[in-house]
Formats: structure tokens, C-alpha cells, sequence
């Protein structure tokens, strides 16, 4: 698939760009090698090869999954008026309609 200079000029015109001759003519020249990169990469023999997560097939170091600071909720809602918390939680004003 190749595009042509109208192709690119009616893209421009699209997103509102405006585009002289010459940058029409590299534009089209630069997405047309994306395009072709594109198709060599599409051409590439992938059935046989397993999707990797990341390249360089590292692991990743995990903490270890333990609590480490207090629940100090209630003393946090202390703070705040009764008429103000609910089960655990700050009750606000509706802003938004």
C-alpha cells in the first residue's frame, strides 16, 4: 500500500495542517516508509515465536506482600464531625448535579 501526494494533502486538510508542495511531497515520501516498513514487518514469519512481556526477559523483584504502617482510621475520622462520616468514610457536599 503506497499513498499518494493527494492522499496526504486531504489527510492535512482533515487535521487542519497546512502543507505546501515540498512538505507534501516528504510527507508522502516519509509515510509511504513507514507503510513499507510496515509490510516488512507484516511479511516476517511470527507463528513459531512466544509474545514476550518484555524484551530481555527479566525478573521482576516483588516486595514482599505484608502491611507495614498501622490502621489508624478511626483516629484519622476523629477529626472530622460525626455528621460528616459514614461507615468508614468522609461523606462531602454533591458538587456536581
Amino acid at each position: 500500500m503506497s499513498l499518494g501526494r493527494d492522499d496526504v494533502e486531504k489527510v492535512a486538510n482533515l487535521v487542519a495542517l497546512q502543507v505546501d508542495a515540498a512538505q507534501a511531497d516528504q510527507m508522502t515520501q516519509q509515510l509511504n516508509n513507514i507503510l513499507d516498513l510496515f509490510a516488512q514487518m507484516q511479511a516476517v514469519e511470527t507463528d513459531e515465536i512466544a509474545p514476550l512481556a518484555h524484551p530481555l526477559e527479566q525478573v521482576q523483584r516483588l516486595r514482599k506482600d505484608a502491611v507495614t504502617e498501622q490502621n489508624i482510621r478511626e483516629k484519622l475520622a476523629a477529626v472530622a464531625p460525626a455528621f460528616d462520616r459514614e461507615k468508614g468514610v468522609y461523606l462531602v457536599p454533591q458538587v456536581i448535579e
